[in-house]
């Protein structure tokens, strides 16, 4: 075929002889999708579809107060409100660690920025373990506190410290791209324009941030709820005090009662997943916020 002919083919079809299948690196989607399902199935849906199941051996009136006994009941106010409580200081502090290491350079900034994610690579058990090393009463800190009155470590108020410890990163690691990628011009302009700090915050950075804040608190919220290891050796184990959820299930299981576990484990796993859905509706804003234009 001679150059004219092959240039008269590519305008007789110029649609065939531009497009081309697409390269893709993993197999076509239909195997894909195949193998994505089955891997759920077999690590997600099937160990979560056997919990249910076992709690349908118990009748309504035996699940029911499986999950609504005094002691129970206890331990979902100290679960969620020491949760609660902990994901509000990390908002706070977290959303000030975010802005001194976004704002300000400082000498060690590298450590200190490492050391955020410090409770993402300990493992919960040794957190547990240092921090009641320090609040106990023998403790460099409970030495100084108890004398004063104030005993943190096998309280409820240990268990919130240990919900902070771990926390903590989910906001400061949510909130500060957000930070690095917000524009200073638009300070610059409120303070030309005669705003003080407070107003430039509260007026032109906190509305930009809220979404992450807001993400990062729900993040840290989740977490808190489900943690066990580095509150099991602070908490004091007290029954109607200082006994959380996680550990009510521990307990049913070493006493044979799987079916009275379950059931409490099904009301956390229906927590869970709302709270899984509060986290991605709050993701889906921050991306419709972040695309939003200026």
């Amino acid at each position: 075929m001679t150059a004219a002919t092959s240039v008269a083919a590519q305008g007789a079809f110029p649609a065939q002889a531009g497009r081309r299948a697409p390269k893709r690196v993993l197999p076509g989607f239909g195997l894909s999708l195949g193998y994505t399902l089955f891997y759920l199935s077999i690590i997600v849906l099937i160990p979560l579809s056997a919990l249910i199941f076992k709690t349908f051996t118990l009748t309504w009136e035996q699940f029911w107060a499986a999950i609504s006994a005094p002691r129970v009941l206890a331990s979902y106010r100290l679960t969620f409100g020491a949760s609660f409580l902990a994901a509000l200081v990390n908002l706070f502090f977290g959303l000030l660690i975010a802005w001194v290491l976004v704002r300000y350079k400082f000498p060690g900034k590298k450590i200190v920025d490492a050391l955020v994610d410090l409770p993402f690579a300990l493992p919960t058990a040794v957190a547990g373990i240092s921090l009641t090393a320090l609040l106990a009463s023998n403790g460099w800190i409970g030495s100084i506190l108890e004398p004063m009155g104030i005993q943190l470590a096998f309280k409820p108020a240990g268990i919130v410290i240990a919900l902070i410890f771990i926390g903590l990163p989910f906001v400061v690691r949510t909130v500060q791209p957000v930070l690095e990628d917000a524009e200073k011009e638009l300070e610059e302009a409120a303070t030309c324009l005669g705003a003080t700090r407070l107003q430039t915050f509260t007026k032109v950075i906190l509305p930009s941030i809220t979404p992450a804040l807001m993400t990062g608190f729900a993040m840290a919220f989740a977490r808190a709820v489900g943690e066990y290891g580095s509150v099991i050796f602070i908490a004091g184990n007290m029954p109607m005090v200082s006994e959380i959820t996680p550990l009510i299930i521990i307990g049913k299981l070493e006493q044979y009662d799987y079916a009275g576990a379950t059931a409490v484990a099904v009301v956390m796993l229906v927590i869970s997943f709302i709270l899984l859905l509060v986290i991605n509706a709050l993701q889906a804003w921050q991306r419709r916020h972040a695309g939003a234009p200026a």
